[in-house]
């Protein structure tokens, strides 16, 4: 039988047996305490790495999200975010349900930005009537496009001015990192660290395209840390023996963020791959998702298309719009089978 090739999301990847080793081998301790000596380290090459004081390992990307917007904002206060941002649309409301801090979603321009003048206008007075504006929410990629960086720069920059803080969900920042690098020709490290630093907090997930298997980082001043540490604990995060995880997380910083470029290079693969097929619209992919369209007649066959590339093994989501993920478990034979899957289903 043909092995799956699993696209639905680079959420789905298994420890290398390299990761695996690493994780075995890790010197633990008990993180509530402080005294994980694989979990401190892995902080330590986090914020190093990305230019901030402190970090804080948690254990999914929504808790670090709802530990860093909880840490800016007390209660009535407000942040301003995107409407596709994982942090408002996919995380159950946490900030809302958890802190009392109000959202102010904005419509996404065509290439993901917060139109600089609408975040502006959706900044509030300081007047009783109002929710009081705190904080600028950003997510990069989002939906797999990378931001600009001279719009990151001028949104941040905007933000500062006005008195906000700036969080950024950099679930997957190297992947952003590495599409700006390939445009620049600059450094994939590099480039992570140049994004992160225009934010004042930063949140970025092991656990998708580097490949961990679970984790995620929070990033700031050890001031705000040490409120995102309160929080984590109030939510549950406190782990004890967590440096088998951290573990696999700082392998995955060391061997797996040169090869994300590879899984763009599938992506891109996939897409031309798809292109002119008819009743199907390709979004060029910035990164390692792509998303399909069906238009006309072929709108009304998305569940029957999904049940034909499972039967297939290829699996993908469909949620909203068809989706395919690339990632480290999925090689250049199993994006072409997807391929002629989805060729074959069209043309029967």
């Amino acid at each position: 039988m043909a092995t799956v090739v699993d696209l639905r999301s680079d959420t789905v990847t298994q420890p290398t047996p390299a990761m695996r080793a690493a994780m075995a081998a890790a010197p633990l301790g008990d993180d509530v305490f402080g005294s994980d000596p694989s979990v401190n380290a892995l902080q330590d090459k986090i914020a190093g790495l990305l230019g901030f004081e402190a970090a804080l390992f948690v254990p999914t990307g929504t808790q670090s999200n709802l530990c860093a917007i909880l840490s800016h904002c007390g209660r009535g206060d407000e942040y301003i975010v995107g409407q596709q941002q994982h942090c408002y649309r996919w995380e159950g409301g946490g900030a809302a349900v958890f802190g009392s801090v109000q959202p102010q979603p904005l419509d996404h321009a065509a290439d993901g930005t917060l139109p600089l003048a609408q975040v502006e206008a959706a900044i509030k007075p300081d007047d009783a009537h109002f929710a009081r504006t705190r904080l600028l929410a950003l997510e990069n990629t989002l939906g797999g496009k990378l931001l600009p960086f001279d719009y990151v720069q001028a949104a941040t920059a905007l933000a500062k001015a006005k008195g906000l803080q700036r969080h950024l969900d950099g679930a997957r920042l190297f992947n952003a990192a590495t599409a700006q690098a390939a445009h620049a020709g600059g450094d994939v490290r590099a480039e992570a660290r140049r994004i992160a630093q225009c934010f004042d907090s930063v949140s970025v997930c092991f656990s998708k395209g580097l490949g961990a298997p679970i984790g995620s980082a929070l990033c700031g001043s050890k001031e705000f840390i040490a409120r995102a540490h309160r929080i984590r604990k109030m939510a549950g995060g406190g782990m004890r023996q967590a440096g088998l995880l951290a573990a696999a997380a700082s392998h995955a910083l060391d061997h797996h963020v040169d090869r994300l470029a590879d899984d763009h290079a599938l992506a891109q693969r996939l897409a031309t791959g798809l292109a002119g097929i008819d009743g199907l619209v390709v979004e060029a992919p910035h990164t390692n998702i792509v998303f399909v369209d069906l238009t006309g007649a072929t709108q009304a066959r998305s569940a029957e298309l999904i049940a034909h590339l499972n039967a297939q093994g290829i699996l993908a989501t469909g949620l909203y719009r068809l989706r395919f993920v690339t990632h480290l478990d999925v090689d250049e034979a199993g994006v072409d089978r997807a391929i002629a899957a989805m060729r074959g289903f069209f043309s029967a």
